[in-house]
């Protein structure tokens, strides 16, 4: 019998690697059918869920998980952050404005990852912003702003 999507979902937590590599090829074969629970899972507790909801997302490549993908960026756990700003750098263009409006974010690293993203994403509509970040309180900011400058500024 072949499990739901949602049963898929809980298999992302599973303890044991096999079971975890099967729920997310099969969440990836059902593509746009699994986008909706997969972006609802990112609000999952637990980070294995989100993890590999992220990682199918990013398979996916559906527009419509950006919005969850840059709100996932604001998660407490560094590995979650990290693995949904690689997903949100796959999404080309359309991720560009919804990032950018995250430079103006509260929170430092999601200043931070923000500024990688752009750099990643090639956003040479961010450089005017990603200057006045160069002189941001936060460190981490500054190097990410600076990195990006300089990838863009390669080019």
């Amino acid at each position: 019998m072949e499990k739901s999507i949602d049963d898929l979902i809980l298999d992302l937590k599973d303890d044991d690697d096999f079971v975890k590599e099967e729920a997310i090829g099969s969440l990836e074969l059902k593509g746009e059918e699994a986008v909706e629970p997969l972006i609802a899972a990112l609000d999952q507790r637990d980070k294995n869920i989100k993890l590999g909801a992220i990682e199918v997302l990013k398979a996916i490549g559906d527009k419509r998980a950006i919005p969850a993908l840059v709100k996932t960026l604001e998660d407490r756990n560094k590995w979650v952050r990290q693995e949904a700003s690689t997903a949100l750098t796959t999404m080309g263009d359309e991720a560009i404005e919804p990032v950018i409006a995250e430079l103006d974010n509260p929170k430092w690293r999601v200043r931070g990852a923000a500024c990688w993203i752009l750099g990643a994403l090639d956003a040479k509509e961010a450089l005017p912003k990603l200057e006045e970040l160069l002189n941001d309180e936060s460190s981490f900011v500054q190097y990410g702003a600076k990195d990006a400058i300089n990838r863009l500024k390669d080019e």
